[in-house]
């Protein structure tokens, strides 16, 4: 019997061919999509979830309650030790400090080989490999990190280093300041995890690289590299361990310090999804992306139960046959069910080929390295055949039973109609989803879009055009001013500056405050800046009150910004000029001498924050040039000469401003790119169905249009008998799209503090490419109907 109904089945696809195409390949991208879909979310979940004991493993994060919460993955290094040291409730616990852009150098031989490692190196305790299952290749994790100037590396990077041969025993110089000598190698890093970092040091040389993270007495600053993991007890109650934070910070922290530093535990689980604390991929993000795939997956089902249903008529003649040779009901839905299975089947394997081909460029976009391994992989064995199982009866369900209830009789004398299967009722209402769909992602495209345009080319208070972020490796101020010196004399060289960083920057230093010698210290912190006195004139920040700083290498004046001020209740920026300002828990005091206008230090994600611009030359990571775009090629040539004559023991690299800008939005640009593909895929889907449609009316309605014509009817009124019944269904499915679309790019723009408002024209728009495309979609058929022959459609039947 099933073979029976393959065999038809087969023989009806390929007598109806372009039915089987439209079908096919429409169903194969929206299950392409979901492979897709389905392969990213899985991915993301799986992250850090090879830990044996992943349950029980918590990273210790920071909380500020003050005027408002403010968030931190790490902490002041002490508290890690406290923990430990004070409390019982972990099996283990492991401080790590990571640092980025690490310079690795293998001694030996004629000449040093040097590397730069992006994903950076990683102080970090022996106990953190007694939390993390990181296997080991060689070595002993018992005593690998334990002894000073002692390292461990991934295979990677030992082949990377030394080639084949064996890397214990050898020595690497980090950042030209401290050897290490090898003692353990481990596997290379699975790519689900957080922890990027390939090279680990030994904690006790923490102090060559920051003495103050290393000395166990900062409780109050926080280096956002600086994180504590834990592995707790199985009876451990997070109750107790809540209690015990407390004690650590009534213990470490007086006045108002004690309310506002909060520690708490962070499961494994959270790290990568919470955006509070830096987690990757915020799961809204991913349950958005899912919904996408559902969404395109019944668009995909709608255009097949929508074609089936129109081509109903056209089996009716076979339908009442096989019911007078005896046919029951059932036998007949089976049928259709077959002839859906093998559909759906030809589309899953052209969607496992559009997968496979599309997935590459998901990886670069993500940055990710993921793949399908179908057969390796049982999850997405099993999501591929439930896929197959569910849109088969969501598709074929409905037409079937349509079909199983003709009249034998009716169907043999051709007398059936619209009416017999439903009228056009049931496709009105799939074709208004299936628009309704396609018009939600056009219009959260054209938000996203605008944002991402808005975000790029407002005013963000400063100059990021044509600027050079050259990095100064050493805190040698003789060096760095010859640099300096040297670079502004490079022809197109306009203007330049020592600086901690840009004036927008994913590093940022906070501190407290105290201002004009009041009683306590404000209930806000201030973002300092370290620069040199050409920084305002190098990155276009425009005073508004006072003066700039001058020339100094030592913090002996400040200028804050207009937030500054506001924080402060005062009404004019005069009221801060010659007042004194004390930072870093009283250690830094000098006047304010000037007020700059407000800028952007971090993303419109943020508000702008409280700043203090002040030289101080110990904080200065990097020299900044603006340069003229004329001379771009040959500035950067004598760049990298002065570079590599002022630092040669390093490796040269520099970055334009505004591309160090633009990665505070990657994730909006990779969900930008990823809607703009399932919009265009769900509008081609759709447009795949309603060319299927209009062409089934134009078979339908040929006597009609033959009698019309001849009755004195043009073109245009021809044309119009096909775009009235769309026309209504496209405004209804934009009736339905837009409140919808509204709340949820209203949600999205919530995320941004400066943002682009949702006007009507955003919505005119979605609409009108809705229009642009339907009539694209059902304009060749219909002309192709309404310039026929009359006589000959007169003819037809």
């Amino acid at each position: 019997m099933i073979k029976n109904y393959i065999k038809i089945a087969w023989r009806n696809l390929r007598r109806n061919k372009s039915y089987a195409f439209i079908n096919i390949f429409g169903l194969s991208l929206g299950i392409a999509c979901s492979i897709v879909i389905f392969t990213l979310v899985s991915y993301h979940l799986s992250f850090d979830t090879f830990h044996k004991n992943k349950d029980r493993v918590y990273r210790i994060v920071t909380e500020w309650h003050d005027e408002e919460v403010g968030h931190s993955r790490a902490i002041p290094t002490p508290v890690g030790k406290a923990f430990r040291t004070e409390y019982t409730f972990a099996e283990k616990a492991a401080r790590a400090v990571d640092y980025g852009d690490a310079l690795i150098a293998v001694p030996g031989g004629a000449e040093t080989k040097k590397f730069k490692e992006e994903s950076g190196i990683l102080y970090a305790e022996p106990e953190f490999f007694d939390i993390f299952d990181f296997p080991l290749a060689k070595g002993n994790k018992q005593n690998f990190l334990s002894d000073p100037n002692s390292a461990a590396i991934t295979e990677k990077l030992a082949k990377k280093y030394f080639g084949n041969e064996d890397a214990i025993g050898k020595t690497i110089r980090v950042n030209n300041k401290t050897n290490f000598l090898i003692k353990g190698i481990l596997k290379d890093l699975p790519p689900n995890t957080d922890r990027r970092q390939e090279i680990f040091l030994s904690y006790s040389n923490l102090r060559d690289q920051n003495k103050w993270l290393a000395n166990d007495s900062g409780w109050g600053g926080v280096y956002s590299g600086a994180q504590c993991f834990v592995l707790l007890k199985k009876n451990a109650a997070m109750a107790q361990v809540d209690n015990a934070f407390k004690q650590i910070v009534k213990k470490n922290y007086t006045g108002r310090d004690v309310n506002v530093w909060q520690f708490k535990l962070q499961p494994l689980a959270d790290i990568h999804f919470n955006p509070d604390f830096d987690g990757y991929a915020d799961k809204k993000y991913l349950w958005a992306i899912f919904f996408i795939g559902v969404f395109l997956i019944i668009t995909a089902c709608v255009n097949f139960i929508n074609l089936a249903t129109a081509q109903a008529l056209n089996r009716s003649k076979e339908v009442g046959i096989r019911k007078v040779l005896g046919s029951l009901p059932s036998q007949l839905f089976w049928q259709f069910i077959a002839e859906t299975a093998l559909i759906t089947f030809f589309a899953l394997l052209l969607a496992c080929g559009f997968a496979a081909l599309t997935l590459p460029f998901v990886n670069s976009l993500f940055k990710t390295e993921m793949s399908l391994h179908l057969f390796s992989n049982p999850a997405l064995l099993l999501f591929l055949c439930a896929t197959g199982i569910i849109v088969t009866f969501l598709s074929g369900s409905y037409p079937g039973l349509v079909l199983a209830r003709f009249q034998p009789v009716l169907a043999l004398k051709s007398k059936l109609s619209q009416k017999h299967i439903g009228g056009f009722s049931l496709r009105r209402i799939l074709v208004v989803a299936q628009f309704a769909i396609s018009q939600m992602l056009i219009i959260g495209t054209i938000v996203i879009a605008s944002q991402m345009h808005y975000s790029k080319s407002s005013d963000l208070g400063f100059n990021k055009e044509a600027i050079i972020m050259l990095p100064l490796p050493t805190g040698d101020l003789v060096k760095s001013n010859t640099f300096k010196t040297r670079l502004s004399g490079v022809a197109g060289a306009e203007k330049s500056s020592l600086c901690f960083a840009a004036p927008a920057s994913g590093s940022n230093n906070t501190t407290g405050l105290r201002f004009d010698n009041r009683t306590e210290d404000e209930h806000w912190s201030i973002n300092l800046k370290a620069a040199d006195e050409q920084y305002l004139n190098t990155f276009g920040i425009k005073l508004v009150a006072g003066r700039n700083f001058y020339k100094s290498d030592t913090t002996r004046e400040f200028v804050v910004n207009e937030t500054f001020v506001k924080k402060l209740n005062l009404k004019t920026p005069d009221e801060v000029i010659g007042k004194r300002l004390s930072i870093n828990g009283g250690s830094t005091t000098a006047p304010i001498v000037g007020v700059v206008k407000d800028f952007y230090n971090y993303s419109f994600h943020s508000e702008v924050s409280a700043i203090c611009i002040m030289p101080d030359h110990r904080n200065y990571d990097y020299c900044a040039v603006k340069i003229n775009l004329k001379n771009l090629k040959p500035a950067l040539a004598s760049f990298e000469k002065i570079w590599n004559e002022t630092y040669p023991d390093y490796l040269y690299n520099y970055q334009f401003l505004d591309e160090r800008i633009a990665e505070f939005y990657e994730m909006d640009s990779i969900m930008l790119k990823l809607i703009e593909a399932f919009a265009g895929i769900a509008i081609l889907i759709g447009s795949l169905g309603l060319y299927g449609l209009v062409s089934f009316m134009a078979v339908r309605k040929t006597k009609e249009i033959g009698v019309r014509k001849v009755l004195g009817a043009n073109i245009q009124n021809i044309l119009w008998l096909f775009g009235k019944e769309f026309s209504r269904l496209l405004l209804i499915a934009f009736v339905i799209a837009a409140p919808v679309a509204w709340w949820a790019m209203n949600a999205y723009l919530q995320d941004y503090k400066n943002r682009i408002s949702l006007h009507p024209g955003i919505f005119v728009l979605a609409i009108l490419i809705t229009f642009i495309i339907a009539a694209i979609s059902v304009g060749y058929r219909s002309i192709k109907a309404a310039v026929a022959n009359p006589v000959k459609s007169l003819r037809t039947e």
